[in-house]
């Protein structure tokens, strides 16, 4: 099994959230993976400037998703089962200008209203942060969300 430590920004201002949209097709949250001997808290920072063009602090911890996504599920055919863990932040945006990722996965940003969300083809990730902004559980956790439709792991 594979295994990858990420960390997401969860951006929601005036009832829009930041999504990038990734060359696979997906929306997501601006975030990715966290480096060897990196801190995710560095790490959120590092990769909305990267994917996104702008400066962002961390407001505050939401929460840590886990999910293993059976190879037959994973866009990379041939792969074995998977893990990811996800370190979810509320983020304000403090300064940039929102850019494509130079040499990147992410080829745009974009401010999207809440409602508009839910018709996109997206990522989990995109769904589970929405829910840890929304509900702020004590615990950092909720429940997972299953892929399918729209919704893309």
């Amino acid at each position: 099994m594979s295994f990858r430590l990420a960390a997401y920004a969860v951006c929601i201002k005036n009832a829009r959230v930041l999504l990038a949209h990734h060359v696979s097709g997906n929306w997501s949250l601006p975030g990715g993976m966290v480096e060897h001997g990196e801190d995710p808290f560095d790490a959120v920072i590092r990769e909305v400037a990267e994917e996104t063009g702008c400066d962002a602090v961390v407001e505050r911890l939401l929460g840590v998703d886990s999910r293993v996504i059976p190879a037959a599920e994973r866009t990379v055919p041939g792969g074995p089962d998977h893990q990811n863990v996800g370190i979810f932040y509320q983020v304000r945006i403090t300064g940039g200008r929102l850019r494509p990722e130079p040499n990147g996965e992410t080829t745009e940003s974009v401010w999207t209203p809440l409602p508009d969300v839910a018709g996109l083809y997206r990522s989990s990730l995109v769904d589970i942060g929405l829910d840890l902004a929304r509900t702020l559980p004590a615990t950092g956790h909720v429940a997972p969300v299953p892929a399918g439709g729209l919704i893309r792991h």
